[in-house]
């Protein structure tokens, strides 16, 4: 079964692994699967605090 594709670029969907009007990869646009026990939750945390940080948003 194939699933649909986002482009990094240009934002433009297609079933393709590479875009169509770019000729970009093309990535999976769903989340993650969630789960209560989530190992990695820490990392993104930190990682999005500092991404904060930069922007001057903390």
């Amino acid at each position: 079964m194939r699933h649909i594709l986002k482009c990094t670029s240009c934002n433009n969907y297609t079933l393709k692994d590479t875009c169509p009007a770019c000729g970009a990869a093309t990535v999976q646009p769903k989340p993650p699967k969630f789960t209560l026990d989530d190992r990695f939750a820490s990392y993104r945390r930190k990682a999005k605090e500092s991404a904060w940080k930069e922007k001057g948003l903390l």
